[in-house]
Formats: structure tokens, C-alpha cells, sequence
């Protein structure tokens, strides 16, 4: 059996753009995308903080150091410039991968660099 778990995570990152007109995808910046360990082309879920909107779609790699977080396409609709997202890869594990898997999670300051890096998410975590 297979079993589909988070691989990585970015927590807290703020919509930069949302350009409507592209093709689709997320931009994020490639610091970000290289300290999560997630790819161009990877799918991800988006989870807006502000609106409850949860999308789905793939990774377009941004400008290094940029801070660059910009929904495009049809996904632009569902945010505004200033939400605050919560960007999640999941990788398929075996059983056995599964309990000794370790996600990469990342957590973002007001400009999106990283304020922090999680070693694991425990429950009743707030920030």
C-alpha cells in the first residue's frame, strides 16, 4: 500500500501577485521552493488563511530571493495581494517510508523569507 503523505510545507507566506491572465500555476521564489525541497512542475494545494479558498496546481519557479508568491490563472481569483497562504507538496510513501518520513516545513515573515524552519509540527502548534 501506498500512502500519501506532506512532504513539504510553506506556512505563512503572503500573496505578492495574482495575475489572471497567465497561463496558470503558483510562482514562488526558488530559496523558498529549494529549503521545502519541492520542484517546478510539482503540484501543490494552496490553502488561503483569509478565505478558506484551497486550490490546487503546480509550481512555476521564481526569481531567487525575490519573495515572489503570485497566483496565476484562474487560481488569481481566489486571492488577494496581501492573503496569507499556506502552500503544501505530498509525496507518495510506502507504509514502512511513511513512519520514519520527515517533511521539510518552512515558515515565512510578512516579506516571505524564511523565519524559520520546523523540524516537525507537533499538535496544538500556533504561531
Amino acid at each position: 500500500m501506498f500512502r500519501t503523505m506532506m512532504n513539504g510545507k510553506i506556512h505563512r507566506a503572503t500573496v505578492t501577485e495574482a495575475n489572471l491572465n497567465y497561463v496558470g500555476s503558483i510562482t514562488i521564489d526558488s530559496a523558498i521552493l529549494e529549503a521545502v525541497d519541492m520542484l517546478p512542475n510539482e503540484k501543490v494545494q494552496i490553502v488561503n488563511n483569509n478565505n478558506g479558498a484551497r486550490i490546487e496546481t503546480y509550481i512555476i519557479p521564481g526569481e531567487l530571493g525575490s519573495g515572489v508568491i503570485c497566483l496565476n490563472g484562474a487560481a488569481a481569483r481566489h486571492v488577494q495581494v496581501g492573503d496569507v497562504v499556506i502552500i503544501m507538496s505530498y509525496g507518495m510513501f510506502t507504509s514502512e517510508e511513511a513512519k520514519t518520513h520527515e517533511p521539510k516545513i518552512v515558515v515565512l515573515d510578512e516579506k516571505n523569507h524564511i523565519e524559520m524552519i520546523l523540524p516537525e509540527e507537533k499538535a496544538h502548534t500556533t504561531l
